[in-house]
Parts: structure tokens; C-alpha cells; sequence
């Protein structure tokens, strides 16, 4: 009997290590897939940081080259405005001038479809 018991004991003790092997493998798994998990973060994060950089980089070639078409265009328009505004003075009483002879030269005349009353 005592042999039957020290068999069932073995046998128990054999299932509590393997048991307890499988516990530590789990643990080591967990730790593992833990571990993983934030190298892939980092992984990203360096890749997201890294594709940024990229887009900043190009962001910054177009909208340079479209701050030079908005300095060209705005000077452009401020040349224009100039040219409008000097031709205005230069012209305005001379247009003046026309404009009130027109209204106020009047030469009164009878309308040729006009047929006076018999």
C-alpha cells in the first residue's frame, strides 16, 4: 500500500511541476507578447515620425513655391491698382470737362418727326 501511495504522491508531484512549467511558460508568453507589443509601438511611432518629417519636408517645397506665386500675384496687383489709379488723375478733368460740355451745351432743335398742328 505504501508503494501504491508513493506512486500516487510521485504522480501528483509530477502534475503540480507540470503544471507549474505550464504557469511559467504562460507567464513567458504574456511577458513575451508584452515585450513585442511595445517594440511594434516603437516601430510605428519611429515610421509615423519618419513619414512626417517626409510630408513637412514636401509640404514645405509646395507651399514655398505657392508663397512665391501669392508675393507675385499680390505685387502684380499692386502694380495694376497703381497704373488704374494714375490714369484716373491723369484723365479725370479732361473726362470731366467733356461730360459737362455734353449736359450743358445744349442746342435746342425740332424733332424731324415733328408735324405742327393745322
Amino acid at each position: 500500500m505504501t508503494s501504491q501511495s508513493q506512486g500516487i504522491q510521485q504522480l501528483l508531484q509530477a502534475e503540480k511541476r507540470a503544471k507549474d512549467k505550464l504557469e511559467e511558460a504562460k507567464k513567458r508568453k504574456g511577458k513575451r507578447l508584452k515585450q513585442a507589443k511595445e517594440e511594434a509601438t516603437a516601430e510605428i511611432d519611429h515610421y509615423r515620425l519618419q513619414r512626417e518629417k517626409e510630408f513637412r519636408k514636401k509640404e514645405t517645397n509646395v507651399m514655398g513655391s505657392q508663397g512665391n506665386l501669392s508675393a507675385k500675384i499680390e505685387e502684380q496687383t499692386t502694380e495694376s491698382i497703381q497704373n488704374l489709379t494714375s490714369s484716373y488723375h491723369k484723365n479725370m478733368e479732361s473726362m470731366m470737362k467733356k461730360l459737362l460740355n455734353t449736359i450743358f451745351d445744349i442746342s435746342p432743335e425740332i424733332h424731324p418727326n415733328f408735324r405742327p398742328a393745322v
